[in-house]
């Protein structure tokens, strides 16, 4: 089976080798011609556990392999996945379809043959069949139908998620079309995955559900945690408690800085811009959104209160930059609201992240010094704040990094260590709701 990925980015990298590695005889596409010289040559760009080794095997054995030109690779596929990005249009919240429909318009006129042309990438309900649309216009003669087959990966998990999901979720309207695409992933039927075939509107609009649910649980606990630290409770043996009821379960009840990423930002806005679009109010994922941003705040407060108010020519060694561990991912990460504004207060900023520090330096101002050692960027530090749970940061040596650190101020953004602990190893410790 010929499959092409339209898009070389991160799901469709990690969707088109693991296609692959199912059997199918894969192409990425990108218009991105630097980025496809540098896949041609061995050289990744992202970083995902995994991912380089999978890349690297399936295209000694010829079953992936990149390219900048549609005519090379559409004429001959069976199925051709849509996986570009869709971030947030600015000024409105929707999401920008700009790259989905380019790319459309781009691969229309080299159909030949009766293919599918499937959406991967998260697109508001409605576009799949504006795709139709499209194609039709610009080869009116061509045989071919278009499905929706949502993406559910986890940065830093995402070979795993894509090799045993949960479910795979198919939006579809012809036989055709679900034959080829359970030929595609009948790999999983080993293990038994659940496919749900269902129409192309229900397909489109179960991610976003999906993704605005799991932030709802995150802002939710996020919120608790507040609760907690005005009436000395534990905010994480409230989660424990909850997630101990089947009806709740216990992921992503874990309360931080608040969320970020590729998917949550961007889909509950454009989730409640769908509501309005249909002159409707989606007030539960508008107060997830007020929630997440108002816990960015808090955090700012928390560290200024840690430094007794005052942050000026104070040194902070921030460890972890990205919006969670096991992935160079920045978007809209926690650290790229809370870090300008203790700069803007008069702070100084040293920044260890074991992945990510190459695209914070284009994110975050100029004044952050960037330390490849973490112990470096420790020294002389008046405090520390934990941003981000890398496994790095999850066993250190306390008695060695109160003897490197100026100050004695541990800002724990992720509960990552035990207060008695800490407080026992001579920090003046901060956490999250407890």
């Amino acid at each position: 089976m010929n499959v092409t990925m339209v898009g070389a980015g991160y799901v469709g990298l990690v969707s088109g080798a693991c296609f692959a590695e199912f059997g199918a005889s894969v192409t990425c596409i990108d218009t991105d011609s630097e980025k496809i010289n540098k896949l041609n040559r061995g050289e990744m760009f992202i970083y995902e556990p995994g991912l380089d080794d999978l890349v690297a095997s399936n295209f000694k054995q010829s079953r992936l392999q990149f390219t900048d030109s549609y005519q090379d690779a559409i004429p001959d596929s069976d199925l051709v996945f849509i996986a570009v990005g869709t971030p947030s249009r600015r000024g409105d919240g929707h999401a920008d379809l700009s790259y989905v429909y380019e790319a459309v318009k781009d691969l229309a006129p080299y159909l030949s043959g009766y293919t599918v042309i499937v959406n991967k990438s998260t697109v508001p309900v409605g576009t799949a069949r504006n795709v139709w649309r499209i194609i039709r216009e610009v080869n009116s003669g061509a045989d071919f139908d278009v499905a929706s087959n949502p993406e559910f990966l986890r940065e830093g998990a995402a070979i795993s998620d894509f090799m045993h999901p949960d479910r795979v979720v198919v939006g579809v309207e012809s036989g055709r079309a679900k034959t080829l695409i359970q030929r595609l992933y009948r790999p999983l039927n080993l293990i038994e995955t659940p496919v749900l075939i269902t129409n192309l509107e229900t397909a489109e609009l179960i991610k976003y559900a999906s993704n605005a649910f799991l932030a709802t649980k995150i802002s939710f606990i996020n919120e608790i945690s507040v609760l907690c630290e005005a009436v000395n409770a534990d905010v994480h043996v409230v989660a424990k408690g909850m997630g101990l009821d089947g009806r709740i379960g216990r992921k992503f009840l874990h309360p931080g800085p608040g969320y970020g990423g590729s998917c949550f930002p961007k889909d509950t806005r454009a989730l409640v811009r769908m509501a309005q679009e249909n002159n409707l109010t989606s007030r539960i994922v508008e107060s997830v959104i007020e929630v997440n941003e108002a816990q960015k705040t808090r955090m700012i407060s928390k560290i200024r209160t840690a430094l007794e108010g005052n942050e000026i020519g104070k040194t902070i060694a921030v460890l972890g930059l990205t919006y969670k561990p096991e992935t160079d991912d920045m978007r809209d990460a926690p650290s790229l609201s809370i870090l300008p504004k203790l700069i803007e207060n008069g702070a100084r900023i040293h920044a260890h992240d074991p992945k990510g520090m190459a695209e914070a330096k284009a994110l975050l101002p100029e004044t952050v010094i960037f330390f490849n050692d973490m112990h470096e960027a420790l020294a002389g530090a008046d405090a520390v704040v934990l941003m981000t749970e890398w496994n790095a940061y999850r066993g250190m040596d306390l008695e060695e990094i109160k003897k490197q650190m100026h100050g004695n101020v541990f800002i724990d953004l992720r509960n990552v260590y035990e207060p008695e602990l800490m407080r026992e190893a001579g920090f003046d410790y901060f956490c999250v709701g407890r």
